[in-house]
Formats: C-alpha cells, sequence, structure tokens
C-alpha cells in the first residue's frame, strides 16, 4: 500500500462530504492516508504521495474552481506521471463534461487512473454517490 492524499475544494459542503467519504474508507484499509483541503497542501508537496485522490465541483461551465483549485492543478498535472489518481466532485447543472475533460487530463499527464471514471454527485450526494466514493477511497488505499 502506497502513501495517499486526498485533496479537495468544496464551497457548499456537497465535495467536502465526498471527500470525508472518500477518506474514512481509505483509512480501513490503509493508516497511510491524509485529507487536505486544497489551501493546506501545495502542489509540490502533493507529488510526495504516490497516491492522489483529487474532488473538486463543478464550476462555471463545467470547469474546475478557478480561483484555488485550478492553479493546484495546473501545478501539479505535470508530476502525475506514473501516480494513482483518483477523481470525484459534485455538479449541479450540465452533464459531467468537467470530470471527463478532468479524466481526460490526468490520462495524458501520464497518471493511472484508479477508476476509468471520477465519482460524481448532482448537488448533494446521495447513498449511492457515497458508497462511489466510499468505493473510490478503499480501492485506491490498496493500490
Amino acid at each position: 500500500m502506497s502513501k495517499m492524499a486526498i485533496i479537495y475544494w468544496s464551497s457548499t459542503g456537497n465535495t467536502e462530504a465526498m471527500a470525508n467519504a472518500v477518506y474514512e474508507a481509505a483509512k480501513e484499509v490503509n493508516s497511510d492516508v491524509t485529507l487536505f483541503n486544497v489551501s493546506d497542501i501545495s502542489s509540490s508537496d502533493a507529488t510526495s504521495y504516490d497516491t492522489i485522490v483529487l474532488g473538486c465541483p463543478a464550476m462555471g461551465a463545467e470547469e474546475l474552481e478557478e480561483g484555488e483549485f485550478e492553479p493546484f492543478f495546473s501545478d501539479l498535472e505535470s508530476s502525475l506521471g506514473g501516480k494513482n489518481v483518483g477523481l470525484f466532485g459534485s455538479y449541479g447543472w450540465g452533464d459531467g463534461e468537467w470530470m471527463r475533460l478532468w479524466t481526460d487530463r490526468v490520462s495524458s499527464a501520464g497518471a493511472k487512473l484508479v477508476i476509468d471514471e471520477g465519482v460524481i454527485a448532482n448537488e448533494t450526494p446521495d447513498d449511492d454517490a457515497l458508497e462511489q466514493c466510499r468505493q473510490l477511497g478503499k480501492t485506491a488505499a490498496s493500490l
């Protein structure tokens, strides 16, 4: 099992609830898991983790949050080669295009996606979305 970070940004608490579900399940499998709000970790510190699970809601026209998360991810992106990366987030409109674009960026950077598609929840995560987050956490923590 590898050293794992869960890094998220949340405005309404929806993505934070998802991050907590990922974290709680991951800790059942691997004790070396740390949960960060994106403002509490630098992209260079994030590169010290073998497995990185990232959470960000869709903002604007289905984009990553532009004030903190997108700059963080843009800095991290070129260092993702060979790392295990999982993605999750919530959205309130659209069809999840931001997640498809994000998974493409992660794959193009040479990372290994923990699951082929990120976990998404429309607005407040329901029981199914939280279960998918728990599965993401367990799968990522076992790598």
